[in-house]
């Protein structure tokens, strides 16, 4: 966490500047790794298209909404012994159809970046122009288009150019790196396994003491975290299902570094709760307990229906699988008031990712690309 803040804000500092230095960003993107002077010259052009595109449009938290493309493009190529130029305009553009539109714009703007764009496509061959207008279509999610439709498309796909499945990879690890704008990550000083150790064997122990008081309201909260790492559970279960990544081993490295992103996500989302809101080491010991009774009986390998003696049950299918917008925040709204169910949640997603890393066959059975569906209780 602290490595991807530092990134950003290396990163910001230099796109902030009054004269953007477009060979400082593309040298901090690829951390050392060396193209050819060609292939820089058409980055070049890119990264200025990108900005005007862009302008001074801004992420959820925040920050300037260039910053997720050149982030993104930043992971993919520390995974790359040599950087490919399609890849890295690949992700650099992974948004640019669902994110850079007329409407949004001037027309005089719009012809004038059309251009810029029309001439660094003319820089590729005619070949990579094909593939990267492919790519960039199946990685644009359709307006009436669900996740589980979108990813299985896109792994579809991805036989014919089995490289866009590292980009949503990495797409997503930035997106989970980037739900958070903390000075401090708040596990950097703590072992959380060591905590839950004393919560559940230790008589004397009193709890964990934060460092802070409590922080103000957050633009992303726990369960609207939660709510990324299940998606984040559905890419990864699908590529798993599919085996879309099996025989690439740069998407393999990002696959990993994925579910430790999101497993430690996990962990501050716990850690939070029992920091703040539930500091009763009895009830704390309680709900790990019946959290672990349920991971241990197979719980978390499969979607579950809903039953009315255990909370864990149909949460995937109750909350987290609404489609429609609006109905999905008021059931995430209602999930945030229940802080057992949070801390639950976020502890059945740490051995989930766990999982993911531990087991190279795990996913969770019951999610499809056509959504999810529980599966018989047989646990």
């Amino acid at each position: 966490m602290n490595d991807f803040m530092r990134l950003s804000a290396v990163i910001n500092y230099q796109i902030s500047a009054k004269h953007i230095d477009w060979n400082n960003v593309i040298n901090i993107i690829l951390s050392r790794r060396t193209i050819s002077d060609e292939s820089k010259n058409i980055l070049h052009l890119l990264l200025e298209y990108s900005s005007e595109a862009y302008g001074k449009k801004k992420r959820r938290l925040g920050p300037l909404a260039i910053l997720h493309p050149l982030r993104a493009t930043a992971l993919l190529a520390r995974v790359a012994d040599e950087p490919d130029l399609l890849n890295l305009m690949t992700i650099l553009l992974h948004d640019n159809f669902e994110d850079i539109k007329p409407k949004r714009v001037e027309i005089d703007m719009w012809i004038r970046k059309e251009k810029k764009f029309q001439k660094v496509l003319q820089m590729i061959t005619e070949t990579d122009r094909w593939f990267l207008i492919e790519r960039l279509k199946w990685l644009t999610k359709e307006p009436t288009e669900t996740y589980y439709r979108y990813i299985g498309r896109l792994i579809k796909h991805s036989g014919k150019t089995p490289e866009v499945i590292r980009v949503k990879l990495a797409d997503r690890l930035d997106n989970t790196l980037d739900m958070r704008i903390e000075y401090e990550d708040p596990l950097q000083k703590v072992d959380f396994f060591e905590i839950l150790f004393q919560m559940l064997y230790s008589n004397i122990y009193t709890g964990f003491e934060p460092e802070f008081p409590h922080p103000p309201p957050a633009t992303l909260n726990g369960v609207q975290r939660l709510y990324q790492l299940f998606k984040n559970t559905v890419l990864m279960s699908l590529i798993r299902q599919k085996q879309a990544a099996k025989d690439d081993e740069k998407a393999q490295t990002i696959f990993y570094h994925l579910a430790r992103a999101s497993m430690r996500e996990a962990q501050r989302i716990a850690l939070h709760i029992f920091s703040y809101h539930e500091r009763d080491i009895k009830i704390a010991r309680e709900l790990l307990l019946d959290t672990m009774n349920y991971v241990r009986g197979g719980g978390i390998d499969m979607v579950t229906p809903r039953v009315a003696n255990q909370k864990l049950d149909g949460l995937f299918v109750s909350t987290f699988d609404e489609v429609n917008k609006k109905r999905r925040e008021k059931k995430l709204a209602e999930l945030y008031t229940d802080k057992h169910l949070m801390v639950q949640a976020a502890v059945a997603f740490i051995v989930m990712f766990l999982n993911f890393i531990n087991d190279p066959e795990y996913y969770v059975k019951g999610i499809t690309e056509e959504g999810v569906h529980p599966e018989p209780q047989n646990y």
